[in-house]
């Protein structure tokens, strides 16, 4: 069954931002030659993102071409903020970002061993509301959280792990009760490392691999045919 106008309207404007976040700004001709587009779709596309205030005029480019140069379009970077909060058995370090990943402010602060539940938590969302100030934000539009340990992939929360701390557990509920305007996404330190291979390191451009992650414990990251694969109970390549 062939896609709706709107959910291909839709399908392309994501293709078209994620191209400009992956390769910076292009013109109008570039993103036709990436995407495959027609010119008057990629048109269509254009004026429709940037009347959503999602993508901005932000310089010309000759391109070797006859006429005037062609406008260069990028993403509206400080339209939305992200932050990305590292959770070791140590401490926790966070990083604060606009929509093109440039770092704005990070910080970090170690938890010793002897440190209450409570304080650790109190620490560790301090820590993330601290960053953000300093970093001029008011509103973290999405907070990415790292972690080790069992991720349970319906509920999103951390579940018990032998050997990690308890304030771990009670951290996710803690942001999402003092940040209730920013969205909370946890996944499992392995699994991130995975992604962050493939898009950007040894699996680049690699659709099916196997990371192996040596570190509090001996896990590992599957993807298989582009896909992490979490598994039912989110221990996929746990050990």
């Amino acid at each position: 069954m062939p896609a709706s106008p709107s959910t291909a309207r839709a399908i392309n404007d994501r293709l078209a931002l994620r191209l400009l976040q992956q390769e910076g700004p292009l013109t109008a001709g570039q993103l036709k030659q990436l995407t495959g587009l027609s010119r008057p779709t990629v048109a269509d596309l254009v004026e429709r993102l940037i009347a959503a205030d999602l993508i901005e005029v932000v310089g010309e480019s000759g391109e070797q071409r006859r006429g005037p140069n062609a406008k260069l379009y990028g993403i509206v970077a400080d339209l939305a903020y992200l932050a990305a909060l590292d959770v070791r058995t140590e401490g926790v370090s966070v990083l604060v970002s606009d929509l093109l990943g440039r770092v704005l402010a990070e910080a970090s602060v170690p938890i010793g061993d002897d440190t209450g539940t409570g304080p650790a938590v109190e620490q560790a969302v301090t820590l993330v509301e601290r960053t953000a100030k300093e970093a001029g934000v008011d509103r973290l539009h999405t907070l990415g959280i790292g972690a080790p340990g069992l991720i349970d992939p319906v509920t999103s929360e951390l579940r018990d792990s032998t050997g990690l701390p308890e304030w771990h557990r009670r951290l996710v509920a803690a942001l999402q009760e003092r940040l209730p305007e920013a969205r909370v996404h946890v996944e499992n330190e392995t699994n991130l490392a995975a992604l962050a291979e493939q898009r950007e390191g040894a699996a680049r451009d690699r659709d099916t691999f196997v990371l192996l992650w040596l570190g509090h414990g001996t896990g590992a990251a599957v993807v298989l045919d582009g896909s992490l694969r979490r598994g039912a109970s989110g221990g996929t390549g746990e050990i």
